[in-house]
Formats: structure tokens, C-alpha cells, sequence
């Protein structure tokens, strides 16, 4: 009985530590540009949200959509990098606008600013992670 008792504890915890690994953004795998340069970082289950946390202290994350690579606008040695704190704001592309790789936030502007895509004005999660650069890229 303790035996079976055991082996199901242990089976819930794989579980929550695989929905927590996925609830957190997945695998060490997770992959985004910063000025034209691929990192990867690991999810982690943090949450900033409610903290009260002044907008300045986070980096941005842009989203870009299915099947497209995020952005980050700050990366360890940049001088306003805020340490791996970030805050997620997706993109809507505009209509009649083709979604495009884009490498770096400002590139993500100038699309906004010409009126291809809109960054939310709120971001949907404030969070932390380590940035990794993937060699080779």
C-alpha cells in the first residue's frame, strides 16, 4: 500500500513539474531575437504581475504571432539591460499586413510606426528568465 501511495506521489509531482515547466513557457528550447542575434532562455514559473513594479524595471518581449520567433529589446552587457526581468506585450498585425520575422525592437517599432503592426499597450505577463546566447547564430 505505502509502496503504491509512493509511486502515485511521485507520478503527480512529474506532472505538475511538466505543467509547470509548460505553464512557465516550455522547455530550455524557447528561443528569441535581440538586435539581430538568437538567445534562448529556460521557462520559469515567476510572476511580477501585481507587484507594483514600475514599467522601467522590465525589458520589453514582443510576440509576433504563430510561428514567429519573439523579440526582446535588451540582452546581458546593454547597458539598460533590466536583468531578465520582462514584460510580455504581443503584436496585432494590421490588415492587409504580412506577418514577418522581425530581429530586433527596433524593427518592431518602425513596423508600428508605419502602421503594419500595434504593440498592446498593457503587457500580459511580467516575468523572469535567463537570456542565453545560441552560438552559431
Amino acid at each position: 500500500m505505502i509502496r503504491r501511495l509512493t509511486a502515485a506521489a511521485a507520478a503527480a509531482l512529474l506532472v505538475s513539474m511538466a505543467a509547470s515547466a509548460v505553464a512557465a513557457g516550455g522547455p530550455p528550447s524557447l528561443a528569441f531575437y535581440v538586435d539581430g542575434v538568437r538567445y534562448r532562455t529556460v521557462g520559469t514559473p515567476t510572476d511580477f504581475g501585481g507587484t507594483g513594479a514600475p514599467a522601467h524595471s522590465y525589458d520589453r518581449i514582443y510576440v509576433l504571432g504563430d510561428g514567429l520567433v519573439n523579440v526582446a529589446e535588451a540582452k546581458p552587457g546593454d547597458r539598460d539591460y533590466n536583468g531578465g526581468r520582462w514584460m510580455v506585450l504581443p503584436v496585432t498585425w494590421s490588415a492587409g499586413a504580412t506577418p514577418a520575422q522581425l530581429a530586433s525592437a527596433e524593427q518592431v517599432e518602425a513596423y508600428a510606426a508605419a502602421g503594419m503592426l500595434t504593440i498592446a499597450s498593457s503587457p500580459v505577463k511580467l516575468f523572469e528568465c535567463p537570456v542565453i546566447p545560441v552560438h552559431g547564430s
